[in-house]
């Protein structure tokens, strides 16, 4: 789907979800509802990557990540680089000031590996070092809070090249020995971790499809590869993210936790799938995708291995989780964080090809192009899958770490100030939150992506979804505050989340 398309496809919300909001509203009293009606402790936020806005890609020994690698070769959406961006990395006294205006709770960031670590292993870089000890303590002056997550897709490339990086098992240790430097250095300070940013996406998109870093696939699931098996890598890719992943988590319970008292977890890209029609076929392809994008992760972490359907679908090619992994990956989180951004409908497929027995099982977009494919927005979603992880996965606490709407500049250097979607947006998805919280959900936090306009993996600088503008066209990237920012700084400071209009979801 274009993006276009995407931008301009509305259909109305659900009568049903206006129901339950005027009961909710009923319940209160008929009052609009408001950051106090959130639990107390409930953290509200805003979040970025490094990748996408730090910039400053070859300076004070950063090194290439396989993301440079990629878009200096011309393959990012609409042929940009983050080399520049948002400069947030010699904007980040302005960035805290703006998060501060904005009254945010937590700023959720990622670390650059290869701007810390820039051999990957090894020494550890002063400038790098300095830079994110300079905006942790320029957050907690301000008093915000950082929420940090140690792997954010930006594998050093020198990694990639010598042992093919995620697919190469030599990743858990180097990742762990990272994760270490941060917890040393950074967890006096900060006191919620996220190890790694969607694990249940990235080896999708660089070892099936080949769409993103490292362009491994084979036909033909992708097209434009010089290498890979879409067959079996993704499996193996996530398998080591998942083995890295409890690998921290046990280094810091056994050396960190307990005198930092921090709380880790990771990120799981969290989107819900409905069948595309009502047919008993249909609904069943939609469980089988929510299992294998969900439950890919989230059933060894409670579990201890893989979900059934997945074993018995996928066969050899998924990897065993040894005996000895085990115990180390069942309970390896404090929280879980959930990227929601849209509903997928599926259709079930009679095609007989290995798609069937694979994550994308009867998923028409992934048989026949993306434009077939169906995105929609809808605040319900939201409560789907919170409920989804109550009922199946005993309630674990989670944090909304992403949700947002983008808007499509038809000029690159657009200056945007108004952007009542994007308030109609997160007021209906707020509200959805709330609902699930009154229903028994355990979330303790909710972040908008994104703070600022960046660099999207997906779309380059032809989306944007920042609270805050970004100025591309100037030398200085001015910054500027949205609408929505403003919105989002009144409900912060206790006014009341009434919509202007109802929103109409994308």
């Amino acid at each position: 789907m274009a993006a276009g398309e995407l931008a301009g496809m509305r259909v109305p919300v659900p009568s049903v979800v206006f129901f339950l909001l005027l009961l909710a509203a009923a319940a209160r009293g008929g009052s609009a509802l408001t950051r106090r009606d959130f639990p107390e402790g409930f953290v509200f936020g805003a979040g970025t990557s490094a990748f996408q806005v730090e910039g400053a890609a070859a300076e004070d020994g950063r090194k290439p990540s396989i993301w440079d690698t990629f878009t200096h070769q011309g393959y990012s959406t609409d042929g940009s680089t983050a080399d520049v961006s948002a400069d947030q990395y010699h904007h980040y006294k302005e960035d805290v000031k703006l998060m501060y205006d904005m009254s945010l709770d937590a700023y959720r960031f990622s670390i650059s590996w290869p701007r810390l670590v820039p051999d990957g292993r090894g020494e550890i870089n002063p400038k790098g070092l300095e830079y994110y000890n300079n905006l942790i303590d320029e957050l907690i002056m301000h008093g915000i809070q950082p929420h940090v997550t140690i792997y954010h897709f930006d594998l050093p490339q020198v990694l990639q090249d010598e042992y093919g990086g995620i697919l190469g098992p030599r990743f858990i240790e180097d990742y762990t020995d990272y994760a270490e430097v941060c917890f040393k250095n950074f967890g006096d300070r900060v006191k919620h971790w996220v190890t790694l940013n969607e694990p249940n996406i990235e080896p999708i998109g660089g070892c099936d499809c080949g769409y993103q870093p490292p362009q491994r696939c084979s036909y033909p699931f992708g097209t434009n590869c010089t290498g890979g098996n879409s067959s079996t890598e993704p499996y193996i890719a996530a398998h080591h993210l998942l083995l890295a992943h409890a690998s921290a988590v046990s280094l810091y319970r056994q050396k960190y936790q307990a005198s930092q008292g921090g709380q880790i977890g990771l990120t799981l890209m969290g989107w819900w799938y409905e069948p595309k029609t009502d047919t008993p076929e249909d609904a069943a392809a939609a469980m089988r995708m929510n299992e294998f994008q969900i439950g890919w992760f989230m059933h060894p972490l409670v579990h201890g291995n893989y979900p059934p359907l997945m074993r018995s679908r996928v066969g050899a090619r998924l990897p065993s989780i040894a005996a000895s992994d085990l115990e180390k990956i069942r309970g390896s989180f404090d929280f879980i964080g959930i990227n929601h951004y849209f509903v997928v409908r599926v259709q079930s497929s009679d095609a007989n090809d290995q798609r069937l027995r694979d994550y994308f099982v009867d998923a028409d977009p992934f048989e026949e192009g993306f434009d077939e494919v169906h995105f929609e927005y809808h605040p319900w979603a939201l409560g789907k899958v919170l409920h989804h992880l109550k009922l199946k996965y005993g309630n674990p606490t989670v944090m909304i770490h992403e949700n947002g709407d983008p808007d499509w500049p038809e000029a690159p250097g657009k200056i945007d100030y108004d952007d009542g979607f994007r308030s109609e947006f997160l007021q209906s998805y707020l509200e959805a939150l709330y609902l699930s919280i009154r229903n028994g959900s355990d979330a303790r936090g909710y972040f908008v992506w994104s703070l600022l306009d960046g660099f999207e993996f997906l779309f380059g600088y032809g989306a944007r979804f920042g609270l805050c503008g970004v100025d591309f066209a100037a030398a200085a990237r001015t910054r500027y505050a949205r609408s929505s920012a403003r919105w989002y700084s009144g409900f912060l400071r206790g006014g009341e989340l009434r919509p202007e209009k109802p929103y109409v979801s994308l």
